[in-house]
């Protein structure tokens, strides 16, 4: 895995707990929190649980990162309820996304997503549930192109949902952590949320290396973590 991919991680991890820092001693904090986070969603129960799953959903659906909503997830709530939230509310949004593309994108998308949705089949062929946890666990890629090319694709709904959720937990419990981190020992849990980011991103990885068998989910992402000589560049997993 390449040292880009590692750095624009961490850049990612330190500048939401930097965020989460404002959201503490700044007049800017305040009001962010006073007017969405304090006011509708902290402790407002089941009401705000479920707003934050909606908005979250709809803001990943249309490409918003999903490690922001998992870092409002772990500001918002404690950071076990924040990581389940925030994983189910990615998980909301790639159901919306990959909804679309399968009922109504079809056509449209087919165009431009073809060759991304063919590779996707073949890579997933043989274990569609496993691959597709594997590829959630990689450190990069583009969360909102993988759902479509993923609609347009063979693949059964149950397979792909399921192995979504199973592979966003790692990510979402890490920036869970990140969002929590602003209010009980800040340091210790931007530590662990780094060691745990650096491990999931290892281990996918290693098991996109390992059990690929030679098909290829995507260039950038084989360029990104040395698997092939091309030098293009690819982005932390949104």
């Amino acid at each position: 895995m390449r040292a880009r991919v590692i750095v624009k991680g961490l850049a990612l991890i330190l500048s939401l707990a930097l965020l989460g820092y404002l959201f503490e001693s700044s007049d800017l904090g305040n009001s962010i929190n006073e007017t969405w986070i304090d006011a509708r969603v902290r402790g407002h129960g089941v009401n705000g649980a479920l707003l934050f799953l909606l908005m979250g959903g709809i803001f990943t659906a249309i490409g918003l990162p999903r490690q922001i909503i998992a870092f409002l997830g772990g500001y918002a709530f404690s950071v076990g309820l924040g990581t389940l939230l925030g994983a189910l509310a990615a998980l909301l949004g790639c159901m919306l996304s990959f909804g679309y593309a399968r009922l109504f994108g079809k056509g449209l998308l087919r165009a431009r997503l073809g060759e991304r949705a063919g590779r996707f089949d073949r890579f997933i062929h043989a274990h569609p549930f496993a691959m597709t946890v594997l590829v959630r666990l990689l450190p990069v890629g583009n969360n909102l192109l993988t759902n479509l090319a993923a609609g347009i694709s063979s693949i059964r709904p149950i397979h792909f949902f399921a192995g979504t959720l199973l592979g966003y937990l790692p990510q979402t419990l890490v920036f869970a952590l990140v969002g929590s981190g602003v209010h009980i020992a800040p340091a210790l849990k931007l530590a662990l949320a780094i060691g745990l980011f650096l491990i999931s991103g290892a281990l996918g990885a290693y098991l996109y290396r390992h059990f690929r068998h030679g098909q290829s989910l995507d260039a950038q992402i084989d360029a990104a973590l040395d698997e092939t000589d091309d030098d293009h560049d690819s982005t932390t997993q949104s």
